[in-house]
């Protein structure tokens, strides 16, 4: 089984690999899947009849993996989603769907597709300059959390304490870029500086995670230097889990959950989150888990032609139907 990890051309990096391609080599050697990091950037598409020959990896013909995993992310471009559309097209498994990886990436979009599945999220507002400071107070209301449309890692994101500070950095963001629109929503300060990372692997929800600020911010990323710890799953973590996962047509993801009372809203929903982590933090094997759903995927989608030729075959044809 041959299955390609696409990276963004920023990440595609054999001196220095990540923690994730470190541990996506040594499972797959113990799997025995033959993966491959390929950058968008060694991709040329051809847009032809020709099927493989309209792909081409550093300017030669390549033999087409059985499975693309994408893990670019919030910064998938729109070349990125182009290869992704012409593989699927071509028949290989790509998990996640380019279709999803789209909707993911647009925070808005993201929203809206939760809120139209009845999930709870936080009120969440678009603003574009000027913005009307009483119209954001009377449906938001202060603290906020300011958004960009993309980002990851905690980054884009900003916490307005009151009305001053928040016209403050309109001001700031209005003079840096005029067209520049953005996500306001309402923030929740019962436990600051805390969240869930939840994994969602082929609708089965992995795990969980508490991360926690070290330094003071309402942000718990990781990334950002925070710490982690397991967190024992409920029915409602699992239900919620889910159905995110569900409702934006994620494969496998990574949905980040806010405290809200006893219960949780959902913040965010990632496509190709980090797992070191995690994985350090719960002592659970994302990248297995990973691979082996992949694995399935892929077996799955060969069998479809196959299962589908059966069906044609066994179908009683009209001469026998009619007596």
């Amino acid at each position: 089984m041959k299955l390609w990890i696409l990276q963004s051309a920023s990440q595609a990096s054999p001196s220095t690999p990540t923690y994730e391609e470190q541990r996506f080599r040594e499972e797959a050697h113990i799997l025995g899947t033959d993966i491959e990091f390929v950058g968008t950037n060694e991709i040329d598409l051809i847009v032809t009849r020709g099927g493989s020959r309209s792909i081409r990896r550093c300017g030669q013909e390549v033999e087409l993996p059985d499975g693309i995993l994408p893990r670019t992310g919030s910064s998938t471009s729109y070349f990125s989603l182009a290869i992704l559309r012409q593989f699927e097209h071509l028949g290989v498994a790509v998990i996640n769907s380019p279709r999803a990886i789209e909707a993911v990436k647009d925070k808005l979009y993201c929203q809206q597709l939760l809120a139209h599945g009845n999930l709870p999220i936080p009120r969440t507002m678009l603003v574009r300059f000027p913005v009307d400071l009483s119209l954001v107070e009377r449906q938001i209301g202060f603290p906020c959390v300011v958004k960009l449309i993309a980002g990851s890692f905690g980054e884009g994101v900003y916490l307005s304490r009151d009305k001053e500070s928040f016209r403050d950095l309109m001001e700031l963001i209005a003079s840096l870029d005029q067209g520049k629109a953005l996500i306001l929503q309402e923030y929740f300060g019962e436990r600051p500086g805390q969240d869930l990372r939840v994994w969602v692997v082929g609708g089965r929800v992995v795990g969980a995670m508490l991360r926690r600020s070290v330094d003071g911010s309402f942000k718990a990323n990781i990334s950002r230097g925070g710490c982690g710890e397991i967190y024992p799953l409920d029915d409602e973590i699992e239900v919620l889990a889910r159905e995110c996962a569900q409702s934006l047509g994620l494969e496998i993801a990574g949905v980040d959950l806010l405290f809200e009372g006893d219960g949780y809203r959902v913040c965010e929903v990632n496509s190709a989150p980090g797992f070191l982590g995690f994985e350090q933090a719960t002592g659970m094997n994302i990248a297995r888990t990973i691979l082996q759903h992949c694995h399935w995927r892929i077996r799955r989608q060969l069998a479809e032609p196959a299962l589908a030729m059966d069906a044609a075959h066994s179908a009683p044809s009209v001469a026998d139907s009619s007596g």
